[in-house]
């Protein structure tokens, strides 16, 4: 009975990702909005590594490969708590937001391979930012008010089977969809009316991944693991309107539209390069694993009208993250705390995003990202089923040339629920 009711939960908090606001960020402004790692919390714990780590009791979003290792039904939900402080060189200000991370489904088919699919967030909009420009005496001159919201999420399934003792192999496919307003609201001191710019689009695309995972055992108990996957190119397809209007408000504080300036329609195509994800290994299985990753990709590409102006554009990006974990004793009785698994990990990143807070087209500046993690895997009373915490202190972006930076703490929490018997019919219910 309690599976069955978890199963209906599962579905119905999937909606949510759907629609939830997932980020704070001022940089979600920028494309289809802030990119979102596709790795699990306990991935995230150590850094975001994971294209080399084999584990047959979690998930692995990383690697298509890793489901060949899955010998157990597992169920992952993920969440995020972040706490946010964005700051130039004349202020800060602070925010936070809770979301939904991903619901995933994992299951071993046969001996040699594993099924798992899921629902996560790929990108994130959410940003509201007022600027105020008064006068030397301190008077009101402009007000201008920056807001979006939406994102895409990708539905997805991946594949993965060993076609040799020591070496497995996958694939998955995705589909991308969601969608994204964003709007600008601008008052004058002096003019009776007041300006709105509206933009909504909507997201669709596909996504493909490769991936392949070799395993070699080595002296005193130690294997080496090397991973690799590789993102297919795909094109995201994103159409909407545009407009630009005069408005005022109504005694009972609506608004009341005027003259429009424009409203067209909005269509284009982001091209997603082919993205390479590469790993490496070492460690002694249910005891301890250090590992590191290196991802890289080519710049987006665009046609279209989707990107306007000069503010920003694309180049190419990288990430590198190192981590692992620390098991004192898996089967310990007499200490829970032996049972427990220590994370910790560090990644640099180059976003891939230029922006110009100029409009000049020549004074861009490149966003990086930095984070800190550190995490826990606690066990639970039945099965192999975890719940894992991780921790993580990153920077982002710069006050230099005008710009943001952001100071952020995350608080993920997973549940990795496994059984070896969720889908076996019992003869006595």
């Amino acid at each position: 009975m309690i599976k069955r009711l978890l199963v209906v939960v599962l579905i119905t908090i999937s909606t949510s990702i759907v629609a939830q606001r997932n980020s704070s960020s001022p940089y979600s402004f920028f494309g289809i909005g802030e990119d979102i790692s596709s790795a699990t919390v306990e991935q995230s714990s150590m850094g975001g590594i994971g294209v080399a780590l084999k584990d047959y009791t979690h998930l692995n979003f990383t690697n298509p490969a890793a489901n060949a290792d899955l010998r157990f039904t597992t169920y992952g939900i993920g969440g995020e708590l972040s706490l946010l402080n964005i700051s130039n060189t004349t202020g800060s200000e602070s925010g936070n937001t809770t979301s939904l991370r991903y619901i995933a489904l994992g299951l071993p088919l046969g001996k040699k391979a594993g099924f798992s699919a899921g629902l996560q967030p790929v990108s994130t909009v959410g940003y509201a930012l007022l600027n105020r420009v008064d006068d030397s005496n301190g008077d009101f001159l402009q007000i201008t008010r920056y807001q979006g919201t939406g994102g895409a999420t990708r539905l997805f399934g991946a594949f993965g089977i060993n076609i040799l003792k020591d070496l497995a192999i996958g694939i998955e496919a995705g589909f991308v969809f969601g969608n994204i307003d964003n709007n600008i609201f601008d008052q004058r001191s002096g003019v009776s009316l007041l300006t709105k710019y509206e933009k909504e689009t909507v997201v669709r695309g596909g996504q493909f991944k490769l991936g392949a995972q070799y395993k070699r055992k080595l002296k005193d108990k130690l294997e080496l693991n090397i991973g690799a996957s590789i993102q297919l190119e795909n094109k995201l397809n994103v159409t909407g309107t545009e407009r630009l209007y005069s408005f005022s408000f109504s005694s009972a504080g609506t608004e009341v539209p005027r003259d429009t300036l424009y409203n067209r329609a909005v269509s284009g195509t982001l091209t997603n390069p082919i993205k390479t994800i590469i790993g490496v290994g070492i460690g002694e299985e249910n005891k301890w694993y250090t590992g590191i990753d290196y991802e890289f990709q080519d710049a987006f590409g665009n046609e279209g009208n989707i990107v306007q102006g000069s503010t920003y554009r694309f180049e190419a990006s990288n990430r590198l993250s190192l981590g692992g974990y620390y098991i004192p004793k898996i089967n310990s009785i007499s200490s829970y705390w032996d049972r427990i698994t220590y994370r910790a990990g560090v990644r640099v990143e180059k976003t891939g995003l230029l922006v110009d807070p100029t409009n000049s087209g020549n004074n861009y500046t490149s966003i990086d990202d930095f984070g800190i993690n550190f995490g826990f895997g606690l066990p639970m009373p039945r099965d192999l089923s975890t719940l894992n915490v991780g921790l993580e202190y990153g920077q982002k972006g710069t006050t230099s040339n005008n710009l943001i930076k952001e100071s952020y703490f995350n608080i993920r929490l997973s549940l990795s629920l496994n059984s070896a018997n969720w889908f076996k019919k019992r003869r006595i219910d």
